[in-house]
């Protein structure tokens, strides 16, 4: 192929990368120039970051956007600017940044890997069942107070002796597939 060809695509290819990205981040905040690649990486000092993100907000406002390498990020500064954005605006900021090693982990399942919807039905379901098991009334921790006095008895029975520690090991089965 021929050189000048292969430069013209290249230009043509990071235009519409450049176009696509602008369009896909309209709505967003204003914020510092990102840089190609490793986008506002450079204005984040290593040692203190939260200085420098604060240095920032001096100039863009309590709410603006910075990018880090490749990931656009939203960043709120200050009490009331994090209070008013969880209260009054929950459902733009309820998701979750996606996270393939938290996804391979759980599939999206769980509490932690769940994003979206799935993460709301978790919570309440979560909230739900420790409230069945006690969670916020005083009898559970009745019960657990009972149950570490009980280990502080049985403790005291070696009387500073070696306490035998039992364990377990998991020994993988194989498939019979």
């Amino acid at each position: 192929m021929d050189p000048v060809t292969i430069f013209l695509s290249i230009i043509l290819i990071l235009f519409l990368v450049k176009t696509y990205n602008d369009q896909k981040y309209k709505n967003y905040p204003p914020g510092p120039k990102p840089l190609p690649l490793i986008g506002s990486l450079h204005l984040i000092e290593s040692k203190k970051p939260h200085y420098a993100l604060m240095k920032l907000a001096e100039k863009y406002g309590s709410v603006y956007s910075i990018q880090l390498a490749m990931e656009k990020m939203v960043i709120l500064c200050g009490y009331d600017t994090v209070k008013d954005a969880l209260i009054n605006h929950a459902e733009e900021f309820y998701d979750r940044p996606d996270n393939p090693l938290g996804a391979r982990i759980s599939h999206g399942n769980g509490i932690i890997g769940a994003n979206g919807e799935n993460w709301k039905v978790m919570r309440r379901f979560t909230l739900s069942t420790l409230r069945d098991f006690g969670m916020g009334k005083r009898s559970i921790e009745n019960k657990i107070q009972e149950e570490a006095q009980c280990l502080m008895q049985e403790i005291r029975t070696y009387k500073g002796e070696f306490i035998p520690v039992y364990q377990f090991y998991v020994i993988p089965m194989k498939s019979h597939s």
